[in-house]
């Protein structure tokens, strides 16, 4: 729940900024006419990630069992890609952000309406394809359906109460800080996706190794303890991994954690403010 509710979180703050800088923008520029336009496309996103979600929770069904793992595999891995990508992603561009979406705008404006439309579809669309993926991913390696989806439901929410107040100037947060810290417990959350990704692999015979765990903390951390149920929803944890899944989740964990400090700047001195930080809060136009 607590992971969920994160990616919710972050995903939809990325949304919300988008939203709110591209709203700022046409209303800055005297265009509020192609308002509706981008309200199009973003309900068409938000549509479209809807869809995915129902697609992801109900497709599986009829299916056989290795067929059933193959693709809850598969797909763990897919939602591994895309938010390992949108981690690295933020951390490069948060600081140009705003001058990135503005451009597009402007580009937008001036081909047909269709244009903006697709600009609302792909720069919301984007985060939140990703949340259902992911979302879903946690919620099967956790087998709790229905804390899971609170959790996502609660993180989103709480990331547009967030958005609507940075856009009215009411609330201000350090970005930086907050995609710092939260990018990089996602790649801790994520690194237990790809292990429990890894495993279900194993199970439907694509990948060796069997199902023969590597060691066992069962005794040490019950899997139906209160922390073991925890450190399983937050962290995809598992007493009993296979060699593979143990392997593969500190390989992710060492090289991906490295490489995000390293981008996010970490030790290298303070770097530059991040531009979305004051550019996602401008008061509309009067």
């Amino acid at each position: 729940m607590i992971a969920n509710a994160l990616i919710g979180l972050r995903e939809g703050l990325e949304a919300g900024l988008v939203v709110g800088i591209l709203v700022a923008y046409l209303k800055r520029i005297g265009r509020t006419d192609v308002l509706p336009r981008l309200w199009i496309g973003i309900g068409l996103a938000i549509a479209l990630s809807l869809g995915v979600g129902a697609l992801l929770t109900w497709g599986p069904y009829g299916l056989s069992f290795q067929a059933q793992e193959a693709l809850g595999g598969g797909l763990s891995l897919v939602a591994v890609a895309l938010v390992t990508w949108m981690i690295f992603w933020m951390a490069r561009h948060a600081r140009h952000l705003k001058g990135e979406l503005q451009n597009q705008l402007d580009r937008a404006l001036q081909d047909s309406a269709l244009g903006l439309v697709a600009l609302g579809v792909v720069s919301v669309g984007r985060e939140g394809i990703e949340t259902a993926l992911f979302v879903w991913a946690s919620v099967k390696s956790s087998g709790n359906a229905v804390l899971g989806t609170i959790g996502a439901f609660l993180g989103l929410l709480a990331a547009a109460i967030i958005a609507y107040g940075i856009y009215r100037g009411v609330v201000r947060i350090n970005l930086r800080t907050f995609f710092l810290w939260t990018g990089a417990f996602l790649v801790v959350v994520v690194a237990g996706v790809f292990a429990y990704g890894l495993g279900d692999l194993q199970e439907a015979g694509l990948l060796p190794g069997g199902t023969q765990p590597a060691f066992s903390i069962a005794a040490m951390i019950p899997p139906t303890s209160w922390y073991g149920i925890v450190l399983a929803g937050v962290f995809n944890f598992t007493p009993e991994p296979t060699w593979l899944q143990v392997v593969g989740w500190v390989v992710y964990l060492v090289v991906t954690m490295f490489f995000f400090l390293r981008v996010s700047g970490v030790g290298r001195g303070r770097p530059r403010p991040v531009e979305a930080e004051s550019s996602a809060t401008p008061a509309p136009a009067h």
